[in-house]
């Protein structure tokens, strides 16, 4: 089969000097000065103006609700990984509270192969900790490892897994295989019945708070769980200062610990809430002016290691509603990549090198996927991002990707615009535009590392 050559004219790789680049048979083959590279004539041969535009690795996204199996009416495997290549993303990892839930070898693979059918980026599920996110006995690990699916990443996401001897338990078993628990960090007891975070928002317009010290409480037991037993543990979604001192605190004592932010917790605070939009309702819930600033210094400091979307579909009936009946999330995968520049670059926090790292390399590298954060540079799979940085766009829920609206950036301009997004050489977006797959090619799944 004839595969295309794309010819990349004047990018700017992580941002630095102008340069030609060449994808050819599913690998950059070349990286040379504006003019220098030899490409043959051919129809195959399709080149794109990229002055000025910023060249990435492809995101990657370690922490994604794709909802099948089970709730297809939010979000199907092929819609949700669409709109993850509109966002710039060529990998995902898919979490685990489905139905039936994400606990065996079968419905893991199952994922898999519809991320490999839907052909838009790589899907990487993610395995529950326990059966049934129920909490009570450890799923199967082991076996998930060793499935097609090569599962490394293990997570009861929505919840949190609160028994500590379970949680031990966990972090002990995926040492075997290298893996990671990727923890919700929610004590249950202390936020039963709570709609937002707890403060004086949450006082003065008379819903149930959502305290801190609930997140921070869970993750200063874990990082000691994961020093005790000499394990690797991935936090979900921080979202308060105290979590980032906690965090700071471990990784100087050298537990083998890494944290993820969500972009809606680098600029959305608490004083949405007072809209009563449901939209604005999510899990962990948006926190105070304080908090944002604490997230954006522990990302630009390297605290937290990671912006993983936390990308969560629903239908419109459960989210255009009376607040307290609205599901908890936002849709995220379009929209990340902007709100990073607009928060971290354009504020002088983060150099276009530090996206890359914090949306590609350090993700692909918790998640252990072989193919996905890699350099730029001749010899390497041509999973890739153009960005236009220069560009600006009004948001529109209406017009995403995802098969759900519920995004909170509905009716901002937010900077920044995918230009283009390659898997393996193969064009996914271009000009802003998915491209239908000719044919799902089976994903060429580089191993666990």
């Amino acid at each position: 089969m004839t595969t295309t050559t794309y010819v990349l004219r004047g990018a700017r790789p992580l941002g630095g000097e102008p340069a030609d680049v060449v994808l050819a048979d599913g690998v950059i083959t070349q990286v040379a000065a504006p003019g220098a590279v030899d490409v043959p004539a051919g129809d195959d041969v399709v080149e794109i103006a990229a002055d000025g535009h910023v060249l990435l690795p492809g995101l990657v996204d370690l922490h994604t609700h794709l909802r099948e199996p089970g709730r297809e009416d939010a979000e199907t495997v092929a819609s949700g990984t669409r709109a993850a290549a509109v966002g710039g993303f060529t990998a995902v990892h898919a979490m685990a509270n489905t139905s039936p839930v994400a606990d065996t070898a079968g419905v893991v693979e199952q994922v898999w192969r519809l991320g490999q059918e839907a052909g838009w980026v790589d899907v990487h599920p993610v395995g529950a900790v326990t059966v049934g996110l129920g909490g009570e006995r450890l799923a199967e690990l082991g076996a998930m490892a060793d499935s097609a699916a090569r599962v490394r990443v293990f997570s009861d996401d929505g919840k949190c897994v609160h028994d500590p001897i379970l949680m031990r338990r966990a972090l002990e078993y995926v040492k075997a295989f290298d893996g990671v628990v990727a923890q919700h960090a929610q004590e249950p007891r202390l936020t039963e019945g709570a709609q937002m975070n707890e403060g004086v928002v949450s006082a003065e317009i008379g819903l149930a708070g959502w305290p801190a010290v609930a997140e921070e409480a869970i993750i200063a037991r874990d990082v000691l769980l994961a020093e005790h037993v000499g394990s690797r543990l991935h936090v979900c979604h921080l979202s308060t200062a105290g979590s980032v001192e906690i965090v700071r605190w471990a990784k100087g004592r050298g537990i083998d610990v890494t944290a993820e932010v969500t972009p809606h917790h680098l600029i959305l605070t608490d004083e949405l809430a007072r809209t009563y939009d449901p939209t604005y309702k999510v899990n962990p819930p948006l926190r105070t002016a304080e908090d944002v600033e604490a997230v954006r210094q522990g990302l630009a400091d390297g605290t937290i290691d990671i912006v993983a979307t936390d990308h969560a579909p629903h239908t419109r009936e459960n989210k255009d509603c009376e607040w307290g009946a609205a599901a908890f999330g936002m849709t995220g995968l379009e929209t990340a990549l902007a709100v990073v520049q607009q928060t971290m670059v354009d504020t002088g926090r983060l150099s276009w090198a530090d996206v890359a790292r914090v949306l590609s390399t350090n993700p692909a590298r918790i998640g252990r996927v072989a193919d996905h954060g890699r350099p730029v540079e001749v010899g390497e799979p041509a999973n890739l991002t153009l960005v236009d940085p220069a560009a600006s766009r009004t948001v529109d829920g209406a017009a995403q990707a995802t098969a759900s609206g519920n995004t909170p950036f509905a009716g901002r301009e937010l900077p920044g615009r995918v230009v283009a997004t390659f898997l393996r050489g193969r064009a996914t977006v271009l000009d802003g535009a998915p491209v239908e797959p000719a044919a799902a090619p089976a994903a060429q799944r580089g191993g666990a590392r």
